[in-house]
């Protein structure tokens, strides 16, 4: 008797498989609209990338700031 962890192991090796194959076959087949997608999604990841780096940069400041006042209490 097959034990079921180890049979829903090897199904999901399969679905995985399937998957990658799929997705390959759309990433040949698709390619020209999956460019014009990065082509989209590049500056909207660098404006939010960009946005959280200057509000990181700002929060360090301000917690510089913050801690100077403290050690001169």
């Amino acid at each position: 008797m097959i034990d079921s962890n180890v049979m829903s192991k090897y199904l999901g090796i399969v679905i995985g498989v399937i998957a990658v194959v799929l997705g390959l076959n759309g990433l040949i087949a698709w390619r020209s609209d999956l460019f014009v997608i990065l082509r989209g999604s590049v500056p909207a990841i660098l404006i939010l990338g960009g946005a959280i780096a200057v509000i990181a940069g700002l929060s360090e400041i301000k917690d510089e700031i913050s801690s100077k006042r403290d050690d001169k209490r």
